[in-house]
C-alpha cells in the first residue's frame, strides 16, 4: 500500500481521465483508472481507494448504481463528476452516498479542494484526525506536509508513510506489523529492520534530542507511539 491518498477515477472518456491523472499525479496523489462499471469494481477488489471521482454516465451501468455499491463495499469517499447538472440528479447521488458532486466542466483548483475535503471528512469519520501537533511538530494528513518549529521538513515517502500512520491515531501504540503492511507494499520487503532504519532517519530530522526521542518513542517489542499529540 502506498503512502500517498490512492483516488480512483470512474470516467468513460480518456481526455477526462488524462486530464484527472495529470492534476491528481501533479498534487502527490495515486492513481488508478477504470473506463467503466465492470473495470470500475475490478480496481476496488484489488486495493481499496481513498476517494472516487465517479462519472454517472458509463456505457455499461449507471453510475447512480455503482454509488451505492461503493458505498456498501468501501471506506472511500465518493465525489461525483458529471455532465448531468439537474437540483433531482444531485440530490439523489447524495442521498445515495455520494459526499460531493461536481458538474462538467470542472476547475481543477476547485476539485482539488473538495478531494481534500473528502480526504479530511473520511479521516475523521474513521476516528482519526486530519491535522496533528506534537510538540515543536505539526503533521497535516490531507496536505501531507510535516513542520518543525514552523519551518517545512523534508520527508521521504517511507517516513511519511510511518508519521502519517502513526499520526492517524496519536498516543495510541501502533505494532511493527501494522507499520510494515501500511507502508511497505510487499511481503518480502516487510522486515523489522528496514522500519528501524526508517524510524531512526525521522527522529534525526524530528526529534531535538534524537538519542532521546520526545515525539515517537518505541514500546519496546510491540511498535510505536507518538506521543505528546494535541
Amino acid at each position: 500500500m502506498s503512502d500517498a491518498a490512492t483516488v480512483l477515477i470512474v470516467d468513460d472518456e480518456p481526455h477526462i481521465r488524462r486530464l484527472l491523472r495529470g492534476a491528481l499525479e501533479r498534487a502527490g496523489y495515486h492513481v488508478v483508472e477504470a473506463g467503466g462499471a465492470r473495470s470500475a469494481l475490478e480496481r476496488l477488489s484489488e486495493g481499496a481507494p481513498d476517494v472516487v471521482l465517479l462519472d454517472l454516465g458509463l456505457p455499461d451501468r449507471d453510475g447512480m448504481e455503482l454509488v451505492q455499491l461503493f458505498r456498501q463495499r468501501t471506506t472511500a469517499a465518493v465525489l461525483v463528476i458529471s455532465a448531468r447538472d439537474t437540483t433531482d440528479e444531485k440530490v439523489a447521488a447524495l442521498d445515495l452516498g455520494a459526499i460531493d458532486y461536481v458538474t462538467k466542466p470542472f476547475d481543477t483548483e476547485e476539485l482539488l479542494a473538495r478531494i481534500r475535503v473528502a480526504l479530511r471528512s473520511r479521516l475523521t469519520a474513521e476516528g482519526g484526525r486530519a491535522e496533528v501537533t506534537s510538540g515543536n511538530v505539526k503533521i497535516d494528513l490531507v496536505e501531507r506536509r510535516v513542520t518543525r518549529n514552523g519551518e517545512e521538513v523534508h520527508l521521504t515517502p517511507k517516513e511519511f508513510g510511518v508519521v502519517a500512520e502513526l499520526a492517524r491515531f496519536p498516543g495510541r501504540v501502533i505494532t511493527h506489523e501494522k507499520l510494515l503492511a501500511a507502508v511497505w507494499a510487499s511481503d518480502h520487503e516487510r522486515h523489522i529492520e528496514y522500519l528501524r532504519v526508517v524510524v531512526r532517519n525521522i527522529r534525526q530530522k524530528l526529534e531535538d534530542d534524537p538519542a532521546r526521542p520526545a515525539v515517537i518513542v518505541n514500546e519496546l517489542g510491540v511498535g510505536y507511539r507518538l506521543i505528546g499529540a494535541s
